[in-house]
């Protein structure tokens, strides 16, 4: 669904019910006929009649005015159920959470018990036991829906409870409630109140299943339910008796839904962006991009070419644009790197090439990557995936979130090349211990039974290196790998990568934004600034005669013993 039909519906939804929570506010002082004044000789009157807007039912009450007062009564009674619910459910999950003691123990059992029985049987057992009404029902619906809220409010404190920010506001001298209403509870109110919308439907149908079996609402008092049970035994003769409150309903439980999706996407800035939806298998690219025009060049002859790249972040009005103009030109065997602060654009480009950005929220909004003649920007998400890792493979900054926790490495690397290339067990297991070996790892063979959180990070970086050189890639991007580790590793993990590279003739874009490993490794320097290049061209021209203001001062940013 397009971003603009999406606010136009959340806009129809919102005034809608508005209108209708406006109708019942008002009901008493609209000038409307007495929902409860019974006319016999004006008895199941069509709807439209001069007499009545839409017609009468059984008794000859007026089905407008008693739709009215049947809405505000129904809203009323879902709505102080839901507060009732939301309060105890996710205070009792909240502390829970929290503490994570005998009380969580004691709490969730309790929890669990409620949730054993279905949540229908269970409020006509606790309404059969009080009696049938309206205060009974609205108890009955808030008992059985505080094991949601509390599920809820405790799956994201325990979450919250690991986060740094929690450990620091503790470590700070707060104590347990200050923590819990500055800390916590501001993290949980959006989901909170998202579930209360959501939640508002649900207690509307369940208020008017109770009102329709009778132990809701009690006559004459106008209700949904009520109202639906009435006109159910008049469906074929007078269908609109039935018809109109179980449309209102429909109309009303829709219109909650979709202004709780509205509300979720205004509360979490994430989603404005688009950074929570499911992104697809590649990078979107817009209509407009073309293949520039640019200067003559051996492009013909280059490994990768990018000409005029536009990237950008967000929807709406929320559009940022990350990467302006970017042009870029790799022959094999060459290593060229990117470097500028972070926010440059540096990680966004890298990841363009094979068009791994998630779609929502980034997207190539124009310019065009070659790879070897081929243009990436026309390729579907089959073809894209022969390319990455077999052709074009990357080395990610982060060498434990890059890894499955779970799953030894030796495993992690035979799937690197299992996805590129069908071989034997046996030979697979000999082609990954021979990866590992090349990567200067000790005892290979020992090593691929291993896990990642039992290697360093130095042996786990190498690890990320053994499955980029999986399938003997033409191409390797490597993001910063050396952030995540101490000097001494860095320099071996760097000298690694350098002689790989000139033993297997593999082009290399490097980026990181420290300019000293990148004279290191690097014949030739981009630098980028806000999404733009500010200077490009040989290493020891960039650094010795630097052009640009900017280059200039990240020349100067670099320690000197």
């Amino acid at each position: 669904m397009s971003k603009s039909l999406n606010q136009w519906i959340l806009s129809v939804a919102a005034v809608l019910i508005a209108v209708l929570v406006l109708l019942a506010l008002t009901a008493p002082w609209l000038p409307i006929a007495d929902p409860n004044e019974s006319q016999l000789d004006q008895r199941l009157l069509p709807p439209l009649h001069p007499e009545a807007l839409l017609g009468t039912d059984t008794l000859g009450r007026d089905i407008f005015s008693r739709l009215i007062w049947g809405l505000r009564v129904s809203l009323l009674v879902a709505i102080a159920a839901t507060l009732v619910a939301a309060v105890i459910g996710s205070s009792i999950g909240i502390l829970a959470g929290y503490a994570r003691s005998w009380f969580d123990q004691l709490a969730m059992r309790g929890i669990d018990l409620l949730m054993a029985f279905p949540y229908l049987i269970l409020a006509l057992a606790i309404v059969a036991i009080l009696g049938p009404g309206l205060i009974n029902a609205l108890l009955a619906i808030a008992i059985v829906n505080i094991p949601f809220f509390a599920r809820t409010a405790r799956g994201i404190t325990l979450g919250l409870t690991r986060e740094p920010f929690i450990e620091a506001a503790r470590m700070g001298g707060q104590g347990h409630l200050s923590v819990l209403f500055r800390e916590v509870l501001p993290n949980v109110f959006p989901t909170l109140l998202i579930t209360s919308t959501t939640t508002l439907g649900w207690m509307i149908l369940e208020t008017a299943g109770l009102s329709f079996l009778g132990l809701g609402a009690q006559p004459p008092t106008a209700d949904l339910g009520s109202m639906l049970a009435d006109g159910r035994k008049l469906m074929l003769v007078h269908p609109h008796v039935a018809l109109l409150p179980g449309l209102l309903i429909f109309v009303l439980v829709l219109g909650l839904n979709l202004l709780g999706d509205g509300l979720r996407d205004r509360l979490d800035p994430r989603l404005r962006g688009g950074a929570l939806n499911a992104p697809g298998a590649a990078t979107t690219v817009e209509s407009i991009v073309v293949s520039a025009k640019g200067p003559e060049t051996d492009s013909k002859q280059s490994l990768l070419s990018i000409r005029d790249l536009v990237i950008e972040f967000g929807q709406g009005a929320g559009v940022v644009r990350a990467v302006d103009g970017f042009q870029l030109e790799i022959h094999a065997g060459q290593s060229i790197g990117l470097v500028g602060e972070s926010g440059s654009g540096k990680s966004a480009t890298a990841m363009a090439i094979t068009r791994l950005l998630p779609s929502p929220p980034g997207r190539i909004a124009a310019g065009s990557i070659e790879f070897d003649g081929r243009n990436l920007l026309s390729m579907n998400a089959e073809q894209l995936r022969r390319v990455r890792g077999k052709e074009v493979a990357y080395i990610f900054q982060d060498p434990l979130g890059s890894l499955n926790p779970l799953m030894p490495v030796g495993q992690q690397v035979a799937e690197a090349i299992h996805g590129a290339e069908s071989m034997n067990r046996k030979a697979l297991n000999e082609k990954v211990v021979a990866l590992l070996e090349e990567t200067g790892l000790p005892d290979p063979a020992t090593l691929c039974k291993v896990l990642p959180h039992e290697l360093s990070g130095g042996q786990r970086q190498r690890i990320g290196i053994a499955m980029a050189l999986a399938n003997d890639p033409r191409l390797i991007i490597a993001d910063e790998p050396t952030t995540a580790l101490d000097v001494t590793v860095q320099r071996k993990v760097l000298e690694l990568l350098d002689t790989l590279r000139k033993n297997r003739g593999t082009a290399l874009l490097f980026i990181s934004h420290d300019l000293a490993v990148v004279q290191a490794m690097c014949s030739q320097i981009v630098v980028l600034k806000d999404g733009r290049i500010v200077e490009a061209g040989e290493s020891e021209t960039v650094l010795r005669t630097p052009k640009a203001a900017y280059t200039r001062q990240l020349i100067e940013a670099i320690p000197s013993l």
